[in-house]
């Protein structure tokens, strides 16, 4: 088996002192292919790396130690994040994660002092300021980092795998929650005219803002009664650009004849807006292949700002999303001390609700989770029943009603005569 030990203080040749006799560590370990040289004060010591260096190798599981001394942050920063293929929106939202919350924390510590007692006390302290989605989130940025820390062989085991007590906190039980018709229309009429075909689009096609604001007259297909959903408007520190919608992929929603003609009263009044953006990311291409990728792309929009521009959804949610929300009477102001105002927190009342809305009318009209969940562009079907389940209360009665026209009702008995 390759591997040797040499002793640096004495001659195997003439059993005379060396010129490093009395420097540095006695015995050296090397010439096992792949692994570097290391030295031992104690023979005892060589020959045990030795044997255990030898049944890794040869079992093509050797980590050097040495390879997780390298800080976490400069593992991240020089060998990690550089190669790594993340869509702009969701590579910024990584990047405040990993930079806002595992760094500052962990990355003064090597890889291989990460450790239980060390991902306890990181978690704990995020659990004081932090909310348990978002601890969760930036642990499994954490989990990932580490996981190519194992395949890069800096580290021997994942430290946050198998582990009993170091663990981000249970997910929070949520359900999504839908409006009533009245509560929708409410907020639609506390919009402009000119925006309210978003609440339609989002209630009656299951539409996330970016992909309302991103929707072209070249999506539709009244004839098949259908809308493609390709593109969605995006932002980065508050530079827009067009994108595939969420999971990079495009799908095709059914259309109720109601929203398409929604969709042609609004078109004859407000005529589509064509706006030009970059594809994909905001920044400056760094090689030829983003360039030609990250190109300026120009689409029709159905929805614009009175500048002829893509919607800014922060500017469109505070100034025009909260003021509906509030006429609806489901917000307040809160006055501040400096003589404005700002509104009440309005979590609930986001955007997306609409998007939960739509779910919940396909469910109770008896649309199956599979089509739900084609229309709503989800990847997992079971995803979309884990979210709105509760959105089927008579699922069980219908077994139960079934199975009683089965026996032949409850006067009757299948010993019956």
């Amino acid at each position: 088996m390759p591997g040797h030990i040499e002793d640096r203080w004495i001659s195997k040749r003439t059993k005379e002192k060396t010129k490093l006799y009395g420097k540095g560590k006695r015995y050296k370990v090397a010439g096992i292919p792949g692994v570097r040289a290391r030295s031992f004060t104690k023979l005892t010591d060589a020959k045990q790396w030795l044997a255990h260096a030898q049944t890794d190798v040869t079992r093509q599981e050797f980590v050097d130690p040495r390879e997780g001394t390298i800080l976490l942050r400069s593992y991240v920063e020089d060998r990690w994040w550089p190669h790594q293929r993340y869509a702009a929106t969701t590579r910024d939202a990584a990047r405040r994660r990993i930079w806002g919350h595992v760094l500052p924390a962990l990355g003064s510590l090597p890889l291989n002092a990460i450790t239980a007692p060390a991902l306890r006390e990181w978690v704990a302290r995020m659990e004081e300021t932090l909310s348990p989605g978002t601890i969760r989130t930036t642990w499994g940025h954490l989990s990932t980092i580490l996981q190519a820390a194992v395949e890069d062989g800096r580290l021997v085991k994942h430290p946050m795998k198998g582990s009993r007590t170091a663990r981000p906190p249970a997910k929070p039980a949520q359900k999504a929650r839908a409006w009533s018709r009245e509560q929708a229309m409410r907020v639609r009429a506390g919009l402009p005219e000119q925006y309210r075909l978003a609440v339609d689009l989002a209630v009656g096609l299951g539409l996330r803002q970016g992909e309302v604001f991103g929707l072209s007259p070249e999506d539709l297909d009244a004839e098949n009664g259908v809308v493609h959903v390709r593109r969605q408007v995006c932002m980065i520190d508050g530079h827009l650009f067009f994108a595939l919608p969420k999971g990079g992929k495009t799908r095709v929603v059914d259309a109720a004849p109601g929203v398409l003609a929604s969709i042609e009263q609004h078109a004859k009044r407000w005529q589509p807006v064509t706006v030009k953006l970059p594809w994909e990311s905001p920044h400056e291409p760094q090689n030829e292949r983003q360039r030609i990728d990250w190109a300026p792309r120009a689409y029709p929009l159905f929805l614009a700002t009175r500048q002829r521009r893509a919607c800014n959804r922060d500017t469109w949610n505070r100034r025009l999303w909260k003021h509906a929300l509030a006429s609806a009477g489901l917000i307040g102001k809160v006055d501040s001390d400096s003589g404005g105002s700002k509104w009440e927190p309005s979590r609930e009342f986001g955007f997306h609700a609409l998007r939960h809305t739509y779910a919940s009318v396909q469910l109770e009209a008896g649309e199956s989770i599979v089509s739900l969940a084609r229309w709503l562009g989800h990847a997992d079907p079971g995803f979309t029943l884990r979210t709105y389940t509760h959105f089927m209360p008579d699922a069980g009665t219908r077994g139960r009603g079934a199975m009683d026209a089965w026996f032949g009702g409850e006067a009757n008995s299948l010993d019956t005569p």
